[in-house]
């Protein structure tokens, strides 16, 4: 993938990782909270993380001083 097509995907992955987290904050304050439903969600937020810090370490190159 190219840089250009890496930065894109990267800003989906961090919309897609926003738009999680309030979701998940939505279904904590409604206070019937799905356990089950928030753990998934939960789960996927931190796969998405992961995903993320793995595009962002593939644009930024390790620079050794």
């Amino acid at each position: 993938m190219s840089d250009e097509e890496l930065q894109m995907r990267l800003e989906l992955l961090k919309i897609e990782h926003r738009d999680l987290d309030e979701a998940i904050t939505a279904l904590v304050e409604a206070g019937n909270a799905d356990q089950l439903r928030a753990a998934r969600l939960k789960k996927r937020k931190l796969q998405l993380r992961d995903r993320i810090i793995l595009i962002e370490n593939q644009l930024i190159p390790d620079i050794i001083a």
